[in-house]
């Protein structure tokens, strides 16, 4: 399995920016795909995840209503469209992934241990 992420860059307040996630090779049915970011000296902080169905999105309170997780039809690729861009959301944003042996996912964790995979990270600076 493999997790690239990219889309980052440096954006001034206010703007909008996707980053995306392509994913190769898959071991189950069942996954959670996360946006997780750090900055340094913190821990990594989750953003937002959507279930493998698509039923189940959560976001953390801080992006709620400014940044949409989505993923494309072919479930290769994982979106992250983030709106009203604020200083605080400067970053280095990490795609995760949690696959689960069974199909009928629902939960999804907010603690990054539970991810199995990560890509490389991509930064996102925003100036005010």
């Amino acid at each position: 399995v493999q997790l690239q992420a990219s889309g980052g860059g440096l954006v001034q307040a206010g703007v909008a920016l996707r980053l995306s996630c392509a994913v190769s090779g898959r071991p189950f049915s069942g996954y959670v795909m996360a946006w997780f970011r750090q900055t340094t000296g913190r821990e990594r902080e989750f953003v937002a995840g959507i279930t493998s169905s698509g039923h189940t999105i959560t976001y953390a309170d801080s992006v709620k209503g400014r940044f949409t997780i989505s993923r494309n039809k072919a479930k290769t690729t994982v979106y992250l469209q983030m709106n009203s861009l604020k200083s605080e959301d400067t970053a280095v944003y990490y795609c995760a992934a949690d696959y689960r042996p069974r199909s009928d996912v629902t939960g999804i964790e907010t603690d990054p241990t539970a991810y199995d995979y990560w890509g490389q990270g991509t930064l996102v600076t925003v100036s005010s």
